[in-house]
């Protein structure tokens, strides 16, 4: 989930990755937002959009967009106006009001909490909990001799099994990581003494000096790290739950991680109706809330009020949904997610998180089905691994495991400032892909928004930052057209997106590639297009947005 990763790993793996290109040119803040034909930057042409509606004198419709993610700070100034509120709940009094079996879920609900007040914050990842819940039953075993649900669970774990062996296959950077590491804790330990602090960021250390070699150069590495990032605000909590997640990878070889969410959460995790789990705290923490705090105000942040940055759309409440820890997220949380978001009245539903396996599919194929038959729009990030998803998988996905597709369901690569392929061209390098399986790319690169902790702002980037772009488009667009279906949304964001036509790189292979070919529309979205197009529309379905091919099985990754 982590979007520092692809920079954090530099500093794990002892500089021998060079800095990302984007790191060595400005952009405003707000780039996002703007007109590409105006500004040069491959923006979504919002303001533009803000004109058709005004021109054409239409009110706006508050809507309800739910954030499933690892939390939000509901004190930040540019969120506060715009925060969903139970308005069957009456705060703190230890009541479930309005009686849908979560105690004062005033701002959302907090599904990897406790009773108890206990929060998980980091997790393992799905593989290692693969791998090792089907170890005993597999290892060794012939797989011709599994038929029906037991074949494709030892697909399943096949597949897992090379997935954790992969990350210790080269001796050199195992060791390289693990002296990191060590090295890491024992400069870190100088700086915090000296700096008399626990936990401090690139903004602390741009005024530290020292007499000792090795908290110098840590501090060099560490600022370094922050620029390639364009920001001051990662802490050195960040950076070592970043390295001990590599060093919990290679530790899943030999060791089952642990149950951090089971020993909190508390629930029998395989029973899916024991779901009046979890507690009401959804920010938990500034580290835990950096993430959905980020996402929520790509969505929403306040507009026009001098503060900050201007989210995406103007009469939004920003639901909270907590359900993905730094690690690899439950199925059973995410089911329950997006069954609360839209038992609650949301209408679009942010899902910047994702794994490559998904052993309980089943439960999110449902709540998925649950969603469309309420009329809800799922906007889910592609992932940040340059990945082909036509060949790979970033669960959970719109295939159902019937081979059939959700039908309100938008998946969302990252896109770039930059037109001109020498600038890294309009693909984001760490973006996934496909002409089958990403529907529609946004701007995911250094996106200005709010993080937690005093009011405060600053860039990230990932397909986790495009996915939230595309989700506050489409409440923009049912603020004033409010009788579209989610798939007429979803159509409207896909065929008014605008065709570059031209080269860019290819994530996976690094080689040219017309743009058009990385997406099924072939596009980066627009709002004014988009608005423009969705005037035109009545509230009925198109019956081009639903295909009835069923989907082929995709091939290995």
């Amino acid at each position: 989930m982590n979007q520092l990763t692809k920079h954090l790993s530099l500093f794990a793996l002892c500089g021998l990755i060079g800095l990302s290109s984007y790191a060595q040119k400005e952009v405003p803040k707000g780039w996002h937002l703007l007109d590409a034909k105006d500004s040069g930057y491959y923006g979504i042409s919002l303001e533009k959009a803000y004109e058709f509606v005004k021109a054409k004198k239409l009110k706006s419709n508050a809507v309800i967009v739910a954030v499933i993610d690892s939390g939000v700070d509901t004190l930040h100034e540019d969120l506060k106006p715009v925060l969903w509120k139970n308005p069957k709940e009456i705060p703190g009094n230890g009541i479930d009001d309005d009686k849908n079996g979560y105690v004062d879920d005033v701002y959302g609900w907090n599904f990897i909490g406790g009773r108890d007040g206990q929060n998980v914050e980091k997790d393992s990842y799905e593989a290692a909990r693969v791998y090792h819940k089907y170890k005993a039953k597999f290892e060794g075993k012939d797989p011709s001799s599994f038929k029906g649900e037991e074949a494709k669970e030892y697909a399943m774990w096949a597949k897992a099994k090379g997935d954790v062996a992969s990350n210790v296959e080269d001796p050199t950077m195992v060791m390289m990581i693990r002296r990191t590491v060590n090295e890491f804790k024992a400069a870190d330990s100088i700086v915090r003494a000296e700096l008399k602090k626990e936990e401090y960021t690139c903004k602390d250390l741009s005024t530290y000096t020292t007499t000792n070699k090795q908290a110098a150069a840590f501090r060099d590495r560490f600022v370094a790290i922050c620029k390639a990032n364009d920001t001051d605000e990662i802490s050195n909590k960040m950076l070592l739950d970043e390295l001990e997640g590599e060093v919990a990878k290679i530790d899943a070889a030999d060791i089952a991680p642990k149950a951090f969410r089971n020993d909190v959460v508390k629930d029998n995790y395989n029973d899916f109706n024991d779901r009046f789990y979890g507690n009401n705290n959804v920010m938990v923490s500034n580290s835990a809330a950096l993430h959905g705090t980020h996402v929520s105000g790509i969505i929403g942040a306040a507009r026009g009020n001098g503060l900050g940055m201007d989210g995406v759309a103007n009469n939004v409440r920003i639901m909270t949904v907590r359900a993905v820890p730094d690690g690899d997220e439950h199925d059973k949380d995410i089911a329950l997610a997006i069954r609360y978001a839209v038992d609650n009245g949301a209408k679009v539903i942010n899902m910047s998180f994702g794994k490559g396996f998904s052993p309980e599919k089943k439960w999110v194929d449902e709540a998925v089905q649950y969603a469309a038959s309420k009329g809800v729009l799922l906007v889910h990030a592609a992932g940040n691994s340059a990945q082909n998803l036509d060949t790979s998988w970033n669960f959970p996905t719109p295939v159902f495991e019937n081979g059939k597709r959700a039908a309100n369901w938008i998946t969302v690569g990252a896109s770039a400032p930059f037109a001109d392929i020498k600038d890294g061209g309009l693909t984001a390098s760490f973006s996934n892909y496909g002409k089958n399986e990403v529907d529609v790319f946004a701007p995911g690169v250094k996106i200005y928004s709010t993080v937690p902790g005093g009011n405060t702002y600053q860039n990230l980037q990932g397909t986790s930052m495009a996915s939230p772009v595309v989700a506050g488009l489409a409440a923009f667009i049912l603020e004033y057209y409010p009788n579209l279906s989610a798939e007429q949304v979803k159509y409207v964001i896909e065929k008014s997106s605008t065709k570059p036509g031209q080269k860019a790189y290819d994530p996976g292979t690094h080689e040219e590639a017309d743009f058009g070919t990385l997406s099924r529309s072939g596009g980066i979205i627009n709002a004014y297009e988009a608005i423009k197009l969705a005037s035109t529309l009545k509230g009925e379905r198109p019956k081009t947005v639903t295909p009835k091919t069923t989907v082929k099985p995709k091939k290995k990754a």
